[in-house]
């Protein structure tokens, strides 16, 4: 079960260091839209607009190499330390120091991705990749997490070109992805909210905005 360790508010929750920015998360399956609305609100709120994995220079690399089709003899336990490779760095580098700053920041996709990715849609165990990933955070957890949840025949009808590695497992790999990012928004409500997207652009653009708007009123 992915529940922050304080899930109150931002400033008592991102553990390590006192952040005045907001950080705010967008998952879901491929061919959600997710991409579609950080880059949106990022650039609505002139905020840093990030992504995981890459993020980095490092995060490039990885990115690269988790997502190429050429990339077929990685195990998952070996995916699963990649992505946590990448998300050390890009907390270390990149997040937390704009948070700092006080810039706000966007990320596509972050841990709650590798636990529904590698914990769940490899099987290799949420708790066990929680562990994991609690480890690469370092107490930096979102104070928003958007879930824009499309059905997966639905999402993967709407990718383009060739599929990368992870698109192009299973229905079954992902529909336990999706499902396991449904149980952490429902374990989490206080910083999770779910986004209809199959509704219209300007629709799921709306409920977004209204999501953010009501669930960060303690930043104001």
């Amino acid at each position: 079960m992915l529940v922050d360790p304080d899930p109150r508010c931002a400033r008592s929750r991102n553990l390590k260091s006192v952040s005045t920015g907001v950080f705010i998360t967008f998952e879901g399956g491929e061919g959600s839209g997710k991409s579609t609305q950080a880059r949106r609100v990022a650039a609505a709120r002139d905020a840093v607009l990030t992504r995981q994995p890459g993020g980095t220079a490092i995060g490039v690399s990885v990115r690269q190499l988790l997502l190429s089709n050429e990339t077929q003899a990685v195990s998952a336990r070996a995916e699963a330390l990649l992505m946590a490779a990448d998300r050390a760095q890009h907390v270390e580098e990149l997040i937390r120091p704009s948070l700092a700053a006080g810039s706000d920041v966007v990320c596509d996709r972050y841990a709650a991705s590798s636990l529904a990715y590698q914990g769940a849609g490899r099987e290799l165990g949420i708790e066990e990749v929680l562990a994991l990933s609690t480890f690469a955070v370092d107490g930096l957890w979102p104070d928003l997490t958007v879930l824009i949840d499309v059905p997966v025949d639905v999402g993967l009808g709407r990718i383009g070109g060739a599929p990368d590695r992870l698109e192009s497992q299973g229905t079954e790999f992902h529909e336990r992805v999706r499902q396991a990012f449904l149980g952490f928004a429902a374990a989490d409500p206080t910083r999770w909210v779910v986004v209809d997207g199959t509704k219209p652009l300007d629709v799921v653009s709306t409920a977004v905005d209204a999501a953010i708007a009501d669930r960060l009123t303690c930043h104001e």
